[in-house]
């Protein structure tokens, strides 16, 4: 059983929440997100608290403490909202937004065009793009799928990674010979 679910979700001031059926409602200032409720959960509005429980239904207790992270996410979501920093690496590595596309050249012959969809917002500055938006689902998503287009690579660390990453470093050919 999940320990998360002993306590409650709290609204954050601004942000409203209605369960009716079998969907979460969540608004806020940012937006609006809607999340289903498996069978077997529970869930229940009490003032500015948020209470998850699940019946003895297996799938009920096994789903609990995920409802109540992604209820949790869903209201700052819509009160504060998401974002992640990518930064690119490399001669001649650029990226461009070109209306809702990132216009990325990374050493190909041609340019990598990434759709941004419109659940995020993507600006750009100088070597860095920051991606943000109310789903942390889609913001984690999207980034992602932005540094699988070149992951860092360990000799140099030319390619595109999170802001703050660490890339670990390996030995060159030619410092690795002359150490022996």
């Amino acid at each position: 059983m999940s320990r998360l679910i002993k306590k409650p979700v709290i609204i954050a001031s601004g942000a409203s929440v209605a369960v009716n059926d079998e969907v979460i409602t969540v608004k806020g200032p940012k937006g609006e997100l809607k999340l289903p409720i498996p069978f077997g959960v529970v869930v229940s509005v009490d003032g500015d608290q948020v209470w998850v429980k699940g019946n003895e239904h297996a799938k009920g207790t096994a789903l609990q403490g995920t409802i109540w992270a992604l209820t949790k996410n869903a209201v700052e979501g819509v009160t504060k909202g998401f974002e992640k920093t990518l930064e690119i690496e490399g001669v001649g590595y650029r990226m461009v937004l070109e209306g809702k596309e990132l216009v990325l050249n990374l050493g190909y012959a041609l340019p990598v065009r990434f759709p941004i969809p419109p659940e995020v917002v993507a600006t750009v500055e100088k070597n860095s793009v920051k991606i943000a938006g109310i789903n942390k689902e889609i913001v984690g998503q999207v980034a992602a799928e932005i540094r699988a287009l070149k992951k860092p690579e360990p000799y140099k660390g030319k390619g595109i990674h999170y802001a703050g990453e660490v890339i670990r470093r390996k030995v060159g050919k030619k410092a690795g010979a002359a150490g022996s």
